[in-house]
């Protein structure tokens, strides 16, 4: 995937960018991509000249970072199934989900569909990949039990990546 700064079939400025402003928010500035857009948070408090030099910066930054794709997430399935559980727990498809809001990720059994919630497109790659873990283990075991935390343990970051998790807002549980 080519990074839409760098593509010269994307045009930079016919992506929408939606900025939200919150006057809870003091310090701390996030941006995401969200659908087709960026979605830019900021602290209410920004003069116009603070607000324009990070709204530039941000974009900037995520349109060099280009956000991994359904083929990607698959890819990157099969090789930690492979390093972390012999090969043996693989899905039938992965992608990201618009519709995923309240978890971090789900696994369908019946089927072996794992759905990412696209919240997670700009997070580091650990972390994405715990959630990969902790679905690809519910092709295992439903249930969160010990036999099922076993498995996920395999990942080395699962701990630190549950508090990134945690962290950001949601359950460390995915789902």
């Amino acid at each position: 995937m080519v990074p839409a700064l760098l593509n010269p079939d994307v045009d930079p400025a016919a992506e929408e960018v939606v900025i939200i402003r919150s006057p809870r928010r003091r310090r701390t500035i996030s941006a995401r991509r969200r659908g087709a857009g960026i979605e830019i948070r900021l602290p209410a408090g920004l003069s116009a000249a603070e607000e324009a030099k990070w709204i530039e910066r941000m974009t900037k930054r995520l349109r060099r970072r280009p956000a991994p794709g359904d083929e990607d997430l698959m890819h990157r399935a099969d090789v930690l199934s492979r390093r972390h559980f012999s090969g043996e727990l693989q899905p039938a498809s992965v992608r990201w989900s618009e519709q995923q809001t309240s978890r971090w990720g789900s696994c369908s059994v019946d089927t072996g569909a794992i759905r990412l919630s696209s919240r997670m497109r700009d997070f580091p790659a650990w972390v994405v990949d715990y959630v990969l873990v902790h679905e690809l283990a519910h092709l295992r075991y439903r249930s969160h039990g010990p036999r099922f935390w076993s498995l996920v343990a395999r990942y080395p970051l699962s701990e630190r990546a549950r508090g990134y998790l945690i962290a950001k807002g949601g359950d460390a549980d995915t789902d």
